[in-house]
């Protein structure tokens, strides 16, 4: 005679029991409340004219704002400078972890040493990365300055603002990339580039070969992930320039910022809010897309 299931096991058609969602309770409710509730508001404000300090009621005004927003070239201008800012820090910040990651992949003195420093922007809070290089940028006394004996300001210069904060995104995001590629790195047995060497293949050819294929699936998902992260970045621009000289480096986060708390046009930046996040889903959808797509062949 077969066992009666238990309270909290699993019953015999495979469904989890009541006891399983009181063990996911604890971690659904923070996500509920601190996640997709204030999605779901932000998303229920993008279609109302609610402005800060306003004395009569917020009235729903339905795809007005979108309207605006279609039409809003600044918007659009600061979408453009956020996707210059995406793909000029992932690029490089790929390439580099992926340089560093191999380093530290070898059999090297103090390797664990170096690879203790590598991890140290990632350990910095960005409010901290931001002041620490508005200090390397000052053109007074900064280091950059008096290591190329010039007293430009990099930050307030229109032609060098991007390019400097896309510098400091790359340096402080980078020790996270090199952290996930050091574990695609780990998995790869030494056997195969034993026989790789062996049959005579080069380094760059048991690169091609050997490691890149192994760590493909990792490379990837990090790429995606750092993408949208740089997309969605706020606070180091914030610091460094506050979205200046001239809007130069205003990200479309910084826009939608100053949209709520400057000008006090809370339907207005919830909207934009709306186009980052449909923004955010499709790169994640294609993603996804792509992922499937590769695990079934």
């Amino acid at each position: 005679m077969a066992a009666m299931a238990r309270p909290g096991n699993r019953p015999p058609d495979g469904r989890p029991g009541r006891g399983a969602w009181f063990l996911v309770l604890p971690a659904l409710i923070p996500i509920l409340v601190l996640s997709v509730g204030p999605l779901l508001y932000g998303i229920a404000l993008a279609f109302t004219d609610s402005q800060s300090g306003r004395t009569r009621p917020t009235q729903w005004i339905g795809l007005l704002n979108f309207q605006d927003l279609a039409q809003d070239r600044l918007f659009w201008e600061s979408f453009r400078i956020g996707l210059q800012w995406a793909v000029g820090v992932t690029v490089p910040q790929f390439l580099l972890a992926l340089g560093l990651a191999l380093l530290l992949n070898q059999n090297l003195r103090f390797r664990w040493l170096a690879r203790a420093l590598a991890i140290v922007p990632w350990a910095m809070p960005e409010i901290v990365v931001g002041i620490m290089w508005r200090l390397v940028y000052q053109p007074d006394a900064g280091l950059l300055g008096d290591a190329l004996g010039t007293d430009k300001d990099w930050l307030s210069d229109p032609t060098t603002a991007l390019p400097a904060v896309i510098v400091v995104g790359v340096w402080a995001g980078m020790p996270q990339v090199t952290v996930a590629l050091l574990a695609g790195l780990a998995n790869v047995p030494r056997e195969l580039h034993e026989a790789a060497a062996v049959d005579g293949a080069g380094a760059w050819r048991r690169f091609r070969t050997v490691t890149w294929p192994a760590i493909r699936p990792i490379a990837l998902a990090i790429s995606a992930l750092s993408f949208i992260w740089n997309l969605n970045s706020f606070a180091l621009v914030y610091v460094l320039t506050n979205g200046g000289p001239g809007g130069r480096t205003r990200l479309p986060m910084l826009f939608a910022y100053e949209e709520a708390f400057r000008y006090g046009q809370f339907g207005y930046a919830a909207a934009m809010g709306c186009v980052l996040v449909a923004v955010v889903s499709v790169l994640l959808a294609v993603y996804l897309v792509g992922r499937l797509r590769g695990d079934d062949r």
